[in-house]
């Protein structure tokens, strides 16, 4: 009797394990298809972007949102973020080691670790595709981890297996940062899709902003210098 109960939990393992080895590959491929309805091997090939537009940004409190512009790129590790509007400027950059923001208190989240930056590393080592978190379960995507902790939550259209919107929250000073992204609209780069509209929400805690942006210019593989990503320190 000890043998067939020995045989039975041994089976119900097994089929434990089958079951969990099955949900990790559907989970990795539905990344995989999400990746390549992004563009595949072609957007892993990406060695920088580069978007300028126009934007709406406001804060929780404000009467009405302010006209601004603004400039993005991101070139492997390295990326710069300046938002422009009346009474307004913020710049944050990164190096690839070093990240400096115009506002003390105020860091965004390191855009080559977060967001759409981060389908071509699903295969890299050291990140990890998991599922969604108990809040999301009911939604079709996955979760991708970066090495330091830093993760997304993709939400993807069932049909197409592109991203409709990401979640993301970090560490900063000790503070929860929390910011959500909504893809309006992509833009077909010789089959590689660069957000073209969207809208982010970035909660810091006692604040959260808003912004709407749109970008009118985008340059994939361009010339971009490593001056862009001169870090300015005291």
């Amino acid at each position: 009797m000890k043998k067939y109960f020995a045989l039975i939990a041994i089976m119900l393992f097994v089929l434990g394990v089958r079951a969990q080895t099955s949900g990790d590959a559907a989970l990795q491929e539905l990344a995989k298809n999400t990746l390549k309805a992004h563009g595949g091997e072609k957007l892993s090939a990406v060695k920088n972007m580069v978007l300028r537009g126009s934007a709406e940004f406001s804060v929780s409190g404000a009467p009405q949102a302010m006209p601004a512009s603004f400039a993005l790129v991101i070139a492997g590790d390295k990326y710069r973020f300046d938002i422009q509007g009346f009474g307004f400027n913020f710049q944050q950059i990164s190096d690839g080691i070093n990240t400096s923001s115009s506002m003390p208190g105020i860091t965004l989240p390191p855009m080559n670790l977060v967001g759409l930056s981060m389908l071509p590393k699903i295969e890299t080592q050291g990140f990890t595709v998991s599922a969604l978190p108990e809040k999301l379960k009911k939604k079709k995507g996955f979760r991708i981890t970066s090495p330091e902790g830093y993760y997304s939550d993709f939400i993807v259209d069932e049909k197409t297996f592109q991203v409709k919107e990401y979640e993301s929250s970090y560490e900063y000073n000790g503070s929860k940062v929390e910011t959500s992204v909504a893809i309006n609209k992509y833009k077909d780069f010789n089959g590689v899709l660069i957000n073209e509209k969207y809208s982010q929400r970035l909660d810091l805690g006692s604040i959260t902003a808003y912004a709407n942006f749109n970008a009118k210019d985008i340059l994939i593989n361009s010339e971009v210098t490593d001056d862009v990503f001169t870090v300015k320190t005291n």
